[in-house]
């Protein structure tokens, strides 16, 4: 069996789980389940894509409550805190460390000024890169960033379905 027969067999409960450590919202989860059985990969994808787009903003700030600030180490053995892990290692730095200095203050401006974490796709990203990115984002109105942060969780929600996928 392949991946994605693998992945249109698991049990709901299972799928369900699996689906929320990819995107926090219920929404995203039950618009993939919702078209089970996919003929393939690309299939799959594809409809993750599309139920990425079709978020509303609520949809995307319950899915942003489930992502940790950018630079702290998160915690917990869930899946979904590994991934965190893995895909801040570069941004994590000691807190005496000037840049991890400047992000944790360019978090807090961010989350003053649009009210939620700065979300962004770290993978393959040094600190620099994206302290650079919170501090030019900053700038940015609140409709223009809606639209910059639905495209990041939509990057994260694709890697990781990908990694579900690369583990079945």
């Amino acid at each position: 069996m392949d991946a994605v027969e693998v992945f249109n067999s698991l049990p709901a409960a299972r799928l369900e789980q699996d689906l929320h450590a990819c995107c926090a919202t219920p929404a995203w989860g039950a618009a993939i389940m919702a078209g089970r059985p996919y003929p393939g990969r690309a299939g799959l994808l594809a409809a993750a894509e599309a139920a990425s787009r079709a978020l509303s903003w609520p949809d995307v700030l319950t899915a942003l409550s489930a992502h940790p600030r950018i630079g702290e180490r998160p915690t917990g053995d869930s899946r979904e805190a590994a991934w965190s892990r893995r895909e801040q290692s570069a941004a994590a730095r000691d807190a005496d460390d000037p840049v991890a200095a400047a992000l944790i203050e360019a978090n807090r401006a961010y989350e003053e000024r649009f009210g939620h974490v700065f979300l962004i796709f770290a993978s393959g990203r040094g600190p620099e890169e994206i302290l650079a990115a919170a501090r030019e984002r900053l700038t940015n109105d609140d409709q223009a960033e809606r639209v910059i942060v639905a495209d990041q969780l939509r990057r994260i929600a694709l890697l990781r379905l990908e990694r579900v996928l690369d583990a079945l």
